[in-house]
Order: C-alpha cells, then sequence, then structure tokens
C-alpha cells in the first residue's frame, strides 16, 4: 500500500462521489476509500458498490470506511476502522482472512495495539490541522510518523491536511501513502489534479 490515498467526502464534492471516483482513477491513484456516513444503509450500499465496480475495472483498491457489513456485501477489498469502531478482531473474524483491514490511530501505543490485533495497515492521524473531519482531534505533526515508522512493519497512511504543498514532507517522514481530500476535490480538474500529485510521488519516491 503506497502511494496517493484517496478518501470521498460527498460535502466536498462538485460532480458526485461516483464521478470523482472516476477521475481519481483515471488519474492514476489506486487507492481509494468510501466514506459515507449520512445517507440510508441501501443508499451506502448502491454507491459502494459503484465505486468496487469502478476500482475492479482499474485493478485499484477499494476500502470502506467504518462499515464492515457494507464491506461485506459488495466484496469490497477492505475496510477501514476507527478507535471506536468494531475492533478489528471481530472485523477479521466477519471478514475473513484475505481482506484488508485498516485502522486510525492518534499515537503509538494504539498503533502497537492494531497491529497486534492484526491490522494490515494503519493511518496516522491528524498529521495536520484539517477541515475535512471535524472529530479529527490535534495535530500530530510528522514526528509521530518517525516515532511509529521504525516499530511497526505494515504500511503507514498519513492523513489529516496533506495536500501537494506538504506531502513529500510526510512521506520523507516514513508514510508510504498520503491521504489527500480536499487538495484534489477543491481543485477545477480532479483527474488532472490526481495526475499532477501521482506524477510527483511517482518522481521521488
Amino acid at each position: 500500500m503506497s502511494g496517493l490515498y484517496f478518501i470521498t467526502d460527498q460535502g466536498l464534492s462538485k460532480n458526485g462521489v461516483f464521478e470523482d471516483v472516476k477521475q481519481v482513477l483515471n488519474g492514476g491513484c489506486r487507492l481509494v476509500q468510501y466514506r459515507e456516513k449520512e445517507k440510508s444503509a441501501q443508499e451506502i450500499i448502491t454507491e459502494a458498490q459503484a465505486v468496487m465496480e469502478l476500482c475492479k475495472q482499474a485493478n485499484a483498491t477499494c476500502i470502506i470506511n467504518n462499515r464492515v457489513d457494507v464491506a461485506l456485501a459488495v466484496d469490497a477489498h477492505g475496510v477501514h476502522l476507527g478507535q471506536d469502531d468494531m475492533p478489528v478482531t471481530d472485523a477479521r473474524e466477519i471478514l475473513g482472512k484475505d481482506k484488508l483491514i485498516g485502522v486510525t490511530v492518534h499515537n503509538v501505543e494504539e498503533a502497537l495495539l492494531a497491529v497486534e490485533q492484526g491490522a494490515d495497515h494503519i493511518s496516522v492521524s491528524p498529521i495536520f490541522h484539517t477541515d475535512t473531519k471535524k472529530d479529527a482531534g490535534k495535530p500530530a505533526g510528522i514526528k509521530l510518523i518517525k516515532e511509529i515508522k521504525p516499530k511497526v512493519k505494515v504500511p503507514i497512511v498519513a492523513i489529516g491536511g496533506i495536500k501537494q504543498s506538504n506531502m513529500l514532507e510526510v512521506l520523507s517522514a516514513g508514510a508510504d501513502a498520503v491521504a489527500i481530500i480536499s487538495g484534489i476535490l477543491n481543485s477545477e480538474n480532479v483527474e488532472e489534479k490526481t495526475k499532477e500529485i501521482v506524477g510527483i510521488i511517482n518522481d521521488t519516491t
């Protein structure tokens, strides 16, 4: 798991989640997390299925935020869990050994526990101040990535306030992937912005 990690955001989307995912995939992104908390279960499953189909066609990885049931229903590649979501061990029992399970962590202790419980990757959050997730908490800075990196053997995704101007600093600190949301969705052309970001990452890693 490396490179650009895109997370959908209905609130920031100008053209709808389906179109956003289509464009980031066309732009070369191969990691997509579908995140939706406001819609009904049926709407979420329908949209997640469409996102999963796009990812399959592009040979990209599709992760479902929070909802193990949705990940199971659409046969997604995996699920992403927050600290207050279902425990990793329970999610693993439901999804099986072949699905990816990612966990959000805010400190070294949470990172070590997530890995011990069987997480395939961890998302260190938030690195910088972010307006995308209102309950993100106090920014940890890149120092937390540097603290966690030597202690774990799973990929690290950095999230929170990451944009084109600071992403290389984050990758240099030890992150394997960077989650960029507003920096892509606020751009004039989602596909072109994604291409630009992916190109820079590929040239420097």
